[in-house]
């Protein structure tokens, strides 16, 4: 089977139709993976959106899922479509940078902006921005979400990276499956306290069962979901300071495992909990979910660099931080 692509100097996705044969030794390999090994240039997100498209076919039907297995001399067929211009309005934004070159950005993401439009967020997200300071920004990796490899909840905020061309983002969502290649660590404030002074959870994670607007670490069938995390510090009214690091990155992961294990985020409109007296005051008063992602760590795909960014937590996260120490 071909190599992954995963060379930064490799070139965008060739346009056009794509004939791919199933070789002797691809028999029972996944769909997703047989393509995104093929060659094209495309990550393994990116195949399972053109799955999801209709844009790969099987013996010339359509699958039903990235996941179907291949047998010996099936002719997969990939049509790549031109980039779509980015209809979205670039608009002025006051980013704080903490890294840039010719392929990607480094950014301290404020809670509250959101990543990229969504339903209810039509303008002003995080990619209007990045379309009024990144030259010839749209197309790279879908009109909505151009250069996104990876995003925090509108409500957290932190260090977040974005590649400013396609072999760029290719070589990072490849990263992104990798658990071993990027560093991801958070802090939070969880009450109550969690029990002992560090731990792993290891689950399935999947929807919620009933709710599908929420996730869920209870589930029964589900993609397995790692999150590392430890005591920073002992705070009041019952709180603690807690380091997390995600081994791996599911929507509202950490959100979820903390709030499954007894310890919910402080502020978390979602997962969390409502709160009596002082902790009710104080949780209102940060009036999000207390959740910061302090560090990442990732190779350059362009200079085989290892980068390392930290920033510290906002002020209000500060704020709520400094209220539960006084409270000791």
């Amino acid at each position: 089977m071909a190599e992954p692509a995963g060379d930064p100097e490799a070139k965008p996705p060739p346009v056009g139709r794509h004939a791919l044969v199933v070789g002797q030794g691809e028999d029972r390999a996944r769909l997703d993976a047989f393509v995104a090994a093929a060659g094209l240039g495309l990550s393994r997100a990116q195949v399972q959106r053109l799955i999801g498209d209709g844009a790969i076919t099987v013996d010339g039907a359509v699958p039903g899922k990235a996941g179907v297995r291949l047998t010996a001399g099936a002719a997969v067929v990939v049509t790549i479509a031109p980039p779509t211009p980015v209809a979205l309005a670039p608009e002025a934004m006051d980013l704080a940078i903490l890294h840039e070159d010719e392929h990607l950005i480094v950014i301290d993401k404020p809670a509250g902006l959101v990543v990229h439009p969504a339903p209810g967020h039509a303008t002003g997200t995080l990619v209007h921005g990045l379309l009024a300071h990144v030259d010839d920004f749209g197309g790279i990796g879908g009109e909505l979400r151009p250069g996104i490899v990876h995003r925090l909840d509108r409500d957290t905020s932190g260090v977040m990276v974005v590649a400013k061309d396609e072999a760029t983002l290719t070589a990072l969502a490849a990263a992104w499956q990798d658990k071993r290649e990027v560093e991801r660590a958070y802090l939070a404030v969880a009450a109550p306290a969690p029990r002992g002074a560090a731990g792993t959870i290891r689950t399935l994670y999947g929807r919620h069962p009933v709710d599908r607007k929420r996730f869920s670490s209870k589930v029964t069938r589900g993609k397995p979901a790692v999150t590392h995390w430890q005591v920073e510090e002992a705070l009041g009214l019952g709180a603690a300071l807690v380091r997390l690091r995600l081994e791996t990155g599911r929507t509202h992961q950490i959100r979820v495992h903390a709030s499954d294990s007894g310890w919910p985020l402080v502020g978390d409109p979602v997962y969390g909990r409502r709160y009596d007296g002082a902790l009710a005051a104080a949780s209102a008063a940060l009036g999000r979910q207390a959740l910061h992602a302090a560090t990442l760590g990732f190779v350059h795909p362009a200079t085989g660099q290892r980068l390392t960014f930290s920033t510290p937590p906002p002020a209000d996260f500060a704020a709520l931080v400094a209220t539960l120490r006084a409270a000791r």
